[in-house]
């Protein structure tokens, strides 16, 4: 027999867990739900949005989207869930039936880190029908509904929850599916791949070589290197640049470090490379982004 715990309020030890790069990544953009506003309009209506991600649930009817400089339409229909991760300007309007539709926005904490949603599609649809993978999401939009109809104590908060509930589930279902495209999250998704990347983000600074991340993901060298393309986009070198000068971003923002001793920090022998590459990725040298940061 198991014997009780002493205390019959204490926790049970909770088994480790893996790797989890996308909860990461999305602490590095600190990017939180806002509002939730509900869209019943009258026929040949037209709704503009911009600047902020986005997201719509279709509870009625048909709507038509299309992202501003492009040509193309989608036709959303009830129980769709649209996202629009990077908040590219668009315009949902009358698409022949009387609709209504949820819609909630997000906010960017780090506008520098922005970036890793920028690598995402415009726009990010999951239709509605019988796939499992969108109970979850439907369990979501009730909870945001009832928020709504009957707001109360707390319920800004519940709301803001429930949307990045509602965020994080769209993408991973998203990022699991066929269509992804290549990018972090779809290599964070694949068993393989999301080794490495997991490796580069918690030791930015060491000097991995190809030969080092193909090891941690049991793969041979050339066969890390294709499958890493494939399913990020980028070479790793590529991606492990990105990965410290993110870092070395953090680092001038959050902490009085010299910009010598970040540099060593993020993997950098001298502070000349680094500036030059920071400067590169960011459009301003260290120094003065650190300034300009604090100046905000």
């Amino acid at each position: 027999m198991t014997a009780p715990p002493e205390n019959l309020a204490d926790r049970p030890a909770l088994p480790a867990t893996s790797d989890d790069l996308l909860s990461e990544l999305l602490r590095s953009v600190r990017l939180n739900g806002e509002r939730a506003v509900r869209y019943a309009p009258p026929p040949d209506f037209s709704v503009d949005f911009a600047g902020t991600g986005s997201l719509h649930i279709v509870e009625e009817g048909r709507l038509a989207l299309r992202i501003d400089e492009s040509p193309h339409v989608e036709h959303l229909d009830r129980g769709d869930f649209v996202l629009l991760p990077r908040g590219d300007r668009h315009r949902i309007g009358d698409a022949g039936e009387p609709a209504s539709w949820l819609c909630g926005t997000f906010a960017i904490g780090d506008p520098q880190a922005s970036h890793l949603l920028g690598s995402l599609p415009a726009v990010i649809i999951l239709r509605g029908g019988e796939d499992p993978a969108l109970e979850g999401l439907e369990v979501a939009r009730k909870m945001l509904g009832l928020e709504m109809r009957a707001p109360t104590q707390g319920s800004a908060v519940m709301v803001a929850r429930i949307l990045d509930l509602i965020f994080i589930q769209i993408m991973r279902t998203w990022a699991a599916g066929p269509d992804a495209e290549p990018n972090w999250l779809a290599g964070a998704f694949d068993p393989q791949i999301g080794l490495a990347l997991s490796a580069m983000h918690r030791e930015p600074a060491r000097e991995w070589t190809v030969e080092d991340l193909a090891r941690v993901c049991s793969l041979s060298r050339s066969a890390f290197a294709a499958r890493f393309a494939d399913r990020v986009g980028k070479p790793p070198a590529t991606y492990l640049a990105h990965v410290r000068l993110d870092a070395a971003m953090g680092l001038l923002r959050d902490t009085s470090l010299p910009v010598t001793h970040i540099a060593e920090r993020v993997g950098y022998t001298s502070e000349p490379a680094f500036s030059r590459a920071f400067k590169s990725r960011y459009g301003t040298p260290p120094a003065r982004w650190r300034k300009d940061a604090r100046g905000r």
